[in-house]
């Protein structure tokens, strides 16, 4: 089972050429929030304008959909469990799969037993619940394998609800568990079988609560190996995705070793740069991907303290960054930089408000997408040289979860709902 790779290249203007295929994994099939050609709808509404459907979800949860092959998988609370389940692109459900007892979110708006995002690659699925249960399917809903981490592997410490999502490579599934006081851990299971390939610890000394990570790994051929990198731990590391071994690390994100540096939003890389938001979103920096060992003083690119994103992943496209901050003083605001760099080439200001941007934004063809926590989704152009047309919708439910792009389709989660926008 290999990966189809999308090759796309970006112009902005560029009317769209064909309609994607699939969104398999969390941040889409570029693994960065990113689809060069495409055409996002700039207006809709909860009265039914631009809507092309809209079904009633049997839980609240806070994890994105996947999409191949015509049929969407998500993960949702039913009656109190865990549970897998899939729709078609009209929104009809084809089947569900129900399992044991789920953990509660602890209580807060943005937390839920189902915060992580299902992987597929068109034959199985793959799906992580807060409880510490992996499970995986057959996309036609027949149940593979069964896991639960924390009866492996060690409780779950974290100081609020998991968000790391699964990362398939080739015949695995690989899963990064990163937290200050209980075990930290990259493993990978057998796609088809739930056996475990490997399992390497990924411990840190940290300040408290500065060890717990909330993001999802990347993917990428780095020298020639394929390289599971993943963000926590106030660390960037590159491990052999075929093997699990550590072949480098970079420290240099929290130099004065703070306490309370939890990291939400994920890394995003391109052009071999990992660009990474920290320190509760008051710095930026970017690493070059790569070497042995500990290359913290080699690759480091640059660090700067800037109003940058806590939980809101950024996009990156083409060796650009456009990140999204997502709270604070400077909420709302959009800024584009290179990633070698961290040069400024723009930034510009969505419309002011006191709510906050958990899910992470989107960038198709020309038009960024930033749902809002108060269930207003944000439609912006993007110009070489700045921000242009700007719309508000109002879709009267919260958004936490990120958008999808599919087969020309705006997909959203909300808090009751899923969307189809077109």
């Amino acid at each position: 089972m290999k990966f189809k790779l999308l090759f796309c290249s970006f112009s902005l203007g560029t009317s769209a050429l064909f309609a994607v295929e699939e969104w398999s994994e969390w941040r889409g099939p570029n693994g960065n929030g990113s689809i060069a050609e495409g055409s996002l709808p700039m207006e809709f509404d909860a009265d039914g304008k631009g809507v092309e459907w809209k079904t009633s979800l049997p839980g609240r949860g806070c994890s994105t959909p996947v999409v191949k092959d015509g049929l969407l998988f998500l993960t949702a609370p039913v009656n109190g469990k865990d549970a897998l389940i899939s729709y078609n692109l009209a929104g009809k459900e084809k089947w569900r799969q129900v399992y044991g007892e789920g953990t509660p979110g602890r209580g807060q708006r943005v937390g839920s037993s189902t915060n992580s995002s299902p992987v597929t690659n068109g034959e199985v699925v793959v799906a992580y619940f807060k409880s510490g249960r992996v499970v995986a399917c057959s996309s036609d809903g027949i149940k593979l394998w069964e896991k639960d981490l924390h009866e492996l592997y060690g409780e779950d410490k974290l100081w609020w609800d998991q968000g790391t999502s699964p990362v398939l490579f080739e015949e695995s599934v690989i899963i990064a568990v990163m937290q200050t006081e209980g075990n930290s851990y990259l493993v990978s299971f057998d796609l088809k079988t739930g056996n475990k390939k490997w399992k390497t610890d990924r411990k840190f000394d940290t300040g408290k609560e500065s060890g717990d990570s909330y993001t999802t790994p990347h993917l990428m051929k780095v020298d020639g190996v394929d390289t599971i990198v993943s963000f926590g731990a106030n660390h960037i590391t590159g491990h052999d995705a075929l093997a699990g071994k550590q072949l480098w690390f970079s420290g240099g994100i929290n130099p004065e070793n703070k306490d309370m540096w939890r990291t939400i939003a994920s890394s995003v890389v391109t052009d071999g740069v990992v660009v990474v938001p920290h320190g509760r979103g008051d710095y930026l920096m970017g690493i070059k991907a790569g070497g042995k060992g500990d290359v913290t003083k080699s690759n480091v690119l640059w660090r700067k303290k800037m109003p940058s994103t806590d939980a809101a992943t950024s996009v990156a496209h083409d060796g650009r960054v456009y990140q999204l901050v997502d709270r604070g003083k400077s909420r709302g605001l959009i800024t584009c930089l290179d990633a070698k760099t961290g040069k400024k080439i723009w930034e510009g200001n969505l419309p002011k408000s006191a709510s906050t941007f958990y899910a992470s934004p989107i960038l198709v063809g020309e038009t960024l997408c930033c749902p809002r926590e108060d269930g207003v989704v944000l439609m912006a152009k993007i110009q070489k040289d700045g921000l242009g047309e700007v719309k508000e919708n109002k879709l009267g439910e919260a958004f936490i979860a990120s958008p999808i792009y599919v087969e020309g389709k705006l997909i959203l989660r909300g808090e009751k709902h899923l969307w189809c926008l077109k």
